[in-house]
């Protein structure tokens, strides 16, 4: 009855496993925490792109230090030319700047985004 219990549970944990590793664009929070500055907060995320995934058109409130941990991405902020990076590259992007990123090359390819923000707003707001 254990083994089988065992098997069962093994199972469970592959499959949300393969579920969670299938997503195309995931997120990963890695630190939220208060900073000097009053009213704001860093945070730190982990963004992984499958191949061709685009990360939508957004804005945040606050700064955003974007660095490419693996793989090629197309960052495409408003009113700038498009800027391709690759894995040891790293980009700035203005408070409220609208933008969006693009895996362009043809494996995975992942961010560590930064960004020192207003606490208590959305981490990302989707542009209209």
């Amino acid at each position: 009855m254990k083994m089988i219990q065992a098997m069962a549970l093994a199972l469970a944990l592959g499959t949300a496993a393969a579920a969670h590793a299938e997503q195309p664009l995931q997120r990963t929070d890695l630190v939220r925490s208060d900073i000097d500055v009053p009213g704001h907060e860093a945070v730190q995320v982990r963004v992984d792109f499958a191949p061709g995934v685009l990360a939508p058109r957004h804005a945040h409130p606050g700064e955003e230090i974007a660095y490419v941990l693996e793989g090629t991405l197309e960052y495409r902020l408003d009113g700038r030319e498009p800027v391709t990076l690759k894995a040891g590259q790293s980009l700035f992007i203005p408070s409220g700047v609208v933008h969006s990123a693009k895996n362009v090359g043809s494996g995975k390819a992942s961010e560590l985004a930064t960004y020192i923000v207003r606490k208590g707003e959305a981490l990302v707001v989707p542009a209209k």
